[in-house]
């Protein structure tokens, strides 16, 4: 039986543009988290502590990832009711308001006080913005992808996160090379304010989304789940908590990103900005390539294997990279960088996307991947907070971060072991482990 052209075009379609719609969505977050690092303590906080006026500045960066989960709650719930599309545009448009309001706040020198409130607020909604923003994205190329290839298009969501860092990596290169009081009077508020571009261009392409055939079928036969949330913790509370135990390992990318970023900085280092920028920058280029290579492998060997080479190797590797930030040799530190986050951190965040997806049915695919990535998330987010804390007054303690990076990689070791292998699996069996008949009373027609 011939297959329609259209149809075997659905999966390329959908891969591009939740790559693209996540580069767009991630360029606004990431912007945020170099502003953390190198704008913000002397911005918004108290320039006369610099120790805990960045470190206050880096609990901001937290504080987006402490409102994914009950961001994830609302965005999980209505995408496994109404759909994946309706909450992809929803969440993109989101981001990019916040953002941009970002750019126009006062500073403390203007407001006092006032200013780091402001700041925390527009945080947050961030946070409830990205909270529903992959789970969205993973769920509608793992929808449409063949069976035998969701490893390979589920992977270009996070490919499109790794292109949003890298521009707002590479947009950040300039603007970190101001004059000091420009940077800081009216330069750092150009990425923020470019988000208005972003939230737009994103918008007219997810609006041309089709929904996946398998939301569709599943409306269309047994209806949605009235309660997502009732049938996600009956049926799958196991694979959740293999989600937030998964997702700790995003602990690698926040450590890397913004503290790393700090602490190589910092007087105690002395590295440029602009030259730890274009570490990040090369990692991200590296990681794009990376990224679709380790998921067509996990297509081929298996999700559990591909995942363990990424949360294991990611524990030796950032001792590795922040021993040669420690050091100040910058080539090294250049090499390492790329290796751990380039290329090792590439194999867990390449696969969790169809790793993670599969676990779930159709009904609770969003919820379930939005929940258990957001709670894991959230103590991801707030590892860089730790992060600063552990390294002492100084800031210079980098093994005992080392150890803390390592620590985190513990549980997604964990979670991997004991999860079934689901790459043979075709994609309307997925989640069948469970007794799908005990929820049929609470499903109505779309």
């Amino acid at each position: 039986m011939s297959v329609p052209a259209e149809a075997v075009g659905q999966p390329k379609k959908a891969a591009a543009a939740a790559w693209i719609g996540s580069a767009l969505e991630y360029y606004d977050f990431f912007i945020y988290g170099s502003a953390a690092a190198l704008i913000f303590p002397k911005v918004f906080f108290d320039e006369s502590d610099p120790a805990t006026a960045t470190l206050l500045s880096l609990a901001t960066f937290g504080v987006a990832y402490a409102a994914r989960p009950v961001g994830a709650l609302f965005l999980g719930h209505f995408g496994d009711r109404t759909g994946r599309k309706k909450i992809m545009v929803f969440t993109l448009l989101l981001m990019g308001l916040s953002t941009f309001l970002i750019g126009c706040l006062p500073t403390r020198a203007q407001v006092g006080s006032l200013a780091p409130v402001l700041l925390v607020l527009c945080r947050i909604l961030q946070g409830v913005s990205a909270a529903g923003e992959q789970a969205g994205a993973n769920s509608m190329t793992l929808e449409h992808a063949p069976s035998h290839r969701r490893g390979f298009f589920t992977s270009f969501t996070l490919s499109g996160t790794q292109g949003g860092q890298l521009i707002a990596t590479l947009v950040f290169i300039p603007i970190a090379a101001l004059p000091e009081n420009q940077l800081l009077s009216w330069g750092w508020r150009i990425p923020f304010w470019a988000s208005v571009v972003v939230a737009a261009v994103g918008y007219v392409i997810r609006r041309r989304l089709e929904e996946t055939p398998a939301f569709e079928k599943q409306a269309a036969t047994e209806g949605v789940v009235k309660l997502p949330l009732a049938v996600l913790l009956r049926e799958h509370w196991a694979d959740v908590l293999r989600v937030i135990g998964g997702a700790l390992v995003a602990s690698v990318s926040t450590i890397f990103t913004v503290w790393a970023l700090a602490y190589a900085t910092s007087d105690s280092v002395g590295m440029s900005r602009s030259s730890m920028l274009w570490v990040g920058a090369l990692a991200n280029v590296v990681a794009l390539a990376a990224i679709p290579l380790w998921a067509s492998l996990s297509d081929r060997i298996g999700r559990r294997p591909v995942f363990l080479i990424g949360a294991a190797g990611s524990a030796i590797t950032m001792f590795l990279y922040l021993w040669a930030i420690s050091t100040g040799n910058y080539p090294l530190t250049l090499l390492l960088g790329i290796v751990t986050f380039g290329v090792v951190y590439s194999a867990a965040n390449g696969v969790w996307p169809s790793f993670y997806g599969e676990m779930f049915s159709t009904r609770v695919r969003l919820s379930g991947m939005a929940i258990g990535t957001q709670i894991g998330f959230a103590v991801a987010g707030f590892a860089v907070t730790f992060a600063a804390q552990i390294a002492g007054p100084d800031g210079t303690d980098w093994s005992s971060v080392a150890l803390f990076t390592a620590a985190l990689c513990v549980p997604p070791v964990i979670a991997a072991l004991s999860a079934r292998e689901t790459h043979k699996i075709q994609t309307e069996h997925l989640g069948e482990h469970t007794a799908h008949q005990a929820s049929q009373p609470e499903t109505v027609s779309a």
